[in-house]
């Protein structure tokens, strides 16, 4: 991998669901990788990989180091391991989701070696094209050190701020991502208890999110303050507003009907103006 004229080596550590089909796409780059398991590394190793017998080895030979990796304390281990033994202006880059607070104590003490969280959204199915989101806490620099290389693996890459931040946004994205399939649940009952089939309904709304873009299509402003009254988007959201609250009264008109509990629906309901930021004002 090359930024401007000079060659990055990238080591990857944690070859698990994730992290295989990520490193793969850097085989062609040159790529040293680790793994606790044999068998997760050989596949590499036959695509033109070198393997490296320790984190430490890994850290040694690589100018950004990837780790993907189960959870916050696997990452603190890799870092005591790697991060002394790193060149100074290296990357060490977190892809695992954890706590904001371990990637900026890595930071802190890292010298002179950059430590950015970047973990990543799309699925295996994202990992394996190519596709994933990946959001990026850490200095400018450290940024600029590492976009090319993720965007080998990902078909987006942003810079969200310092570090901490990429943890922070991939913490808010699955809040609604979880919270969604919450919601699913009581549409399937609803559906169920309607006679509708399940399969079919799932068809729809893999089809027409497709389209929409889901939760995302209705995510369009920089803050979530009230809007103003002059606001352009105001209009618009009026609208959805008009439309959202029509059919959930419906929806939860019918779930009473046939005796299906959906309390989020209800709290969807009650908040859904505000959530658009149609709540009224005082004066």
């Amino acid at each position: 991998m090359t930024t401007g004229a000079v060659r990055m080596t990238t080591g990857f550590i944690g070859l698990g669901q994730m992290g295989a089909p990520m490193a793969k796409h850097l085989v062609k780059h040159g790529l040293v990788v680790y793994d606790t398991r044999p068998e997760a590394v050989e596949p590499l190793v036959a695509e033109g990989a070198r393997a490296a017998t320790s984190v430490a080895e890994l850290a040694e030979a690589s100018d950004l180091v990837s780790v993907m990796v189960r959870d916050d304390a696997q990452v603190n281990e890799v870092a005591d391991e790697a991060l002394p033994v790193m060149r100074p202006g290296s990357v060490f880059a977190i892809h695992s989701t954890i706590r904001a607070s371990t990637a900026e104590a890595l930071a802190a003490r890292a010298g002179e070696v950059h430590v950015v969280d970047a973990p990543v959204s799309g699925g295996f199915m994202g990992a394996a094209d190519g596709t994933l989101a990946v959001m990026v806490g850490g200095s400018d620099e450290a940024f600029e050190r590492c976009r090319e290389p993720f965007e080998a693996w990902a078909g987006l890459v942003l810079h969200m701020g310092p570090v901490g931040a990429g943890t922070r946004t991939k913490l808010a994205r699955n809040l609604l991502h979880f919270t969604a399939f919450t919601a699913a649940a009581e549409a399937q009952r609803l559906a169920e208890a309607s006679g509708v089939s399940l399969r079919r309904l799932a068809r729809i709304v893999r089809h027409t999110d497709a389209i929409t873009g889901g939760a995302g299509s209705i995510m369009l402003r920089a803050t979530t303050a009230p809007l103003a009254d002059d606001d352009p988007l105001r209009p618009i959201l009026e609208h959805v507003r008009a439309l959202g609250e029509k059919d959930l009264a419906f929806a939860l008109e019918l779930a009473g009907e046939l005796d299906v509990d959906t309390p989020l629906a209800r709290l969807a309901l009650e908040r859904f103006a505000a959530g658009l930021g149609l709540e009224e004002r005082d004066g």
